[in-house]
């Protein structure tokens, strides 16, 4: 028996974590206490936004990449909702757009001064308008321009033309609860949600209809979240009967059994994953955990390898996620995040040796 069976090749089983040095934190920031389970932090290679505690209304904050360190108080905060701020995401066309959903019902969308903020920001651009319930999901559409996807507790699905400020399609009665993620595929043809019904749906929006359905994916009653992968395969993670984490990979073509299956351990933090189709690995960040882990997605089974770890002392409230062009690849990085404390963001650098 050679050796090489044992061992399965992969350019990435030493990639590791580091988090950087205390003076490029950006510290004295009052993270959001919203239980809502987004990632409260969105990054680009312009800017670092994230959700903060605001009186009376919703705010967050929107630094750009070089002020690190101590963030002053009267730091100005882009904050027009009239409720807290649960999710947001910036333009992948335009790095100083933004979108925000809240629970005022509405979602604004920010045009974000070239330096950054000098005087607090209270007039969006756009304000879309047709959700009866509060507004947790806010997601751009990857490859057209000017298109939202914004989901609300209401259970419909809205895309936006936000150049326009109108609804392209409303998708109601697809979603008997409530959703818990939405993912567009990655050429922007299909979405795929994770509902409170323990369901996934693969959604055509511009047909209105469900593709494909996975009824009971995790059986836990926890929320769980779903991704799609370069390759039109889908990413979940949710609990098991046992409230045992657990990672699951899907066929989209058939989705009777999971190509893959693994439990984590039992902590009860929903976890977030996040996918990089450059070099096909899922990083999953639990929400009150310490630690991050990464697993490769290959074509051969078992599909899901488990890389490594990257623990810290500190348990994470949230995480950002650096797109690829914002990486310094002439270090060998192939990933950075953006780990939200109480009190401070902090980045964290994945890089991969070399030999």
């Amino acid at each position: 028996m050679s050796f090489r069976k044992v061992v399965r090749q992969s350019k990435f089983r030493h990639v590791f974590g580091q988090p950087v040095k205390t003076e490029q934190c950006y510290d004295d920031i009052r993270v959001s206490r919203v239980t809502w389970d987004s990632t409260f932090c969105a990054v680009n290679p312009s800017f670092v936004a994230i959700i903060v505690e605001a009186s009376g209304g919703g705010a967050f904050l929107v630094l750009p990449l070089h002020k690190t360190g101590r963030i002053d108080k009267a730091y100005p905060t882009v904050c027009g909702h009239t409720g807290p701020v649960l999710d947001i995401d910036w333009c992948p066309h335009n790095d100083h757009v933004i979108a925000s959903g809240s629970e005022d019902c509405t979602v604004m969308v920010w045009q974000i001064p070239e330096n950054g903020l000098s005087q607090p920001l209270t007039e969006p651009v756009v304000v879309l308008e047709g959700h009866s319930k509060r507004v947790g999901i806010v997601t751009w559409h990857p490859t057209a321009r000017n298109v939202l996807l914004s989901a609300g507790c209401d259970n419909v699905v809205l895309i936006w033309n936000v150049g326009t400020a109108e609804e392209l399609y409303r998708l109601e009665g697809l979603h008997p609860d409530l959703i818990y993620s939405v993912s567009w595929s990655r050429d922007g043809a299909r979405f795929c949600t994770a509902c409170k019904d323990k369901s996934i749906r693969v959604i055509d929006p511009r047909r209105g209809t469900v593709v494909a359905e996975k009824e009971r994916a995790h059986e836990g009653a926890r929320p769980m979240r779903a991704i799609f992968l370069a390759d039109g395969k889908i990413f979940t993670t949710g609990f098991s009967r046992m409230s045992e984490r657990q990672l699951a990979l899907w066929d989209t073509e058939n989705l009777e059994e999971p190509m893959g299956l693994q439990e984590l351990d039992s902590s009860n933090g929903a976890l977030l994953p996040f996918y990089d189709p450059d070099t096909n690995v899922v990083y999953v960040c639990g929400k009150g955990d310490s630690s991050i882990r990464y697993f490769e997605i290959t074509e051969e089974p078992p599909y899901i390898h488990f890389l490594n770890t990257f623990t810290s002392k500190e348990p994470q409230r949230g995480m950002g996620w650096m797109p690829k062009r914002g990486l310094d690849v002439s270090k060998c990085e192939i990933a950075r995040f953006y780990k939200l404390h109480e009190r401070k963001c902090e980045p964290i650098i994945m890089t991969v040796p070399r030999k």
